[in-house]
């Protein structure tokens, strides 16, 4: 079972106020990696992540074709990490949509003023510490 603790889904939702953004890591169908920056990343509920993507580019035909991503939150000052694995979906309208939307930092909203983006929710499978030791598995 899978139930992120409240000091994780309150470091993850400050992640971009605490200069600490978290990154994510994806694969392509043929196994090309890719990784980027989400700083819009947020705790959704207890076994989902959620962020905005207002880029529309390589990131999301990744996870488009080949949903299993790792999400790594790291705090030097705070001495919290850990790596999020899960599979993650796009929702493109409809209420999903709408309720990340409504939850992204400004910061990250104010760079997509036309409100055109992407949700992506990742809904969790694992929660490992950097060094490898699972802390919850579903």
């Amino acid at each position: 079972m899978i139930k992120m603790t409240e000091e994780m889904r309150r470091l993850i939702d400050n992640n971009m106020a605490d200069g600490c953004p978290c990154m994510m890591a994806t694969a392509s169908p043929t196994g090309e990696p890719g990784i980027s920056f989400r700083g819009s990343m947020m705790a959704f509920d207890d076994d989902c992540l959620a962020y905005w993507d207002r880029t529309k580019r390589l990131g999301l035909d990744h996870v488009e074709t080949n949903p299993k991503v790792v999400v790594m939150y790291r705090n030097p000052k705070e001495r919290k990490s850990w790596k999020f694995h899960g599979d993650a979906s796009i929702v493109k309208e409809g209420p999903l949509w709408e309720a990340v939307k409504a939850r992204v930092v400004k910061e990250e909203m104010a760079r997509d003023p036309e409100g055109q983006g992407f949700a992506v929710v990742i809904r969790l499978s694992r929660i490992m510490t950097l060094g490898g030791e699972v802390l919850q598995e579903r």
